[in-house]
């Protein structure tokens, strides 16, 4: 088996140049490449759902198929969501902080 070339990833990164120029006015995400996974793009929202949804709507992923998870001992919510673009697999993800409840504010005795 022969090492990954940036060959390999050409796929991914065409996908995002393309959305990049489809959906130039999305809110700004990380993004994420990788050999382990040539054919996915990955693109995080980190604090933001609202960008999170945006992203979602756009790819048209249907609401239902967003998994929600918390994570770090409930300190942070995660919103995980796939499609597929072109051949390339995407995976959306979104994490916002959870607040902590302050005790006494919004709890009935």
């Amino acid at each position: 088996m022969s090492a990954p070339t940036m060959s390999g990833l050409s796929a991914a990164v065409t996908v995002l140049a393309s959305l990049m120029a489809r959906l130039p006015d999305l809110p700004a995400v990380d993004v994420h490449v990788s050999t382990i996974f040539p054919d996915q793009v990955e693109l995080s929202a980190h604090n933001d759902l609202a960008a999170f949804e945006a992203w979602r709507e756009a790819l048209g992923i249907d609401p239902w198929a967003v998994v929600h998870k918390v994570q770090s001992r409930g300190t942070t919510r995660v919103l995980d969501a796939h499609a597929v673009f072109t051949g390339i697999r995407l995976r959306l993800v979104g994490y916002a902080e959870i607040p902590v409840p302050v005790a006494g504010v919004g709890v009935a005795s």
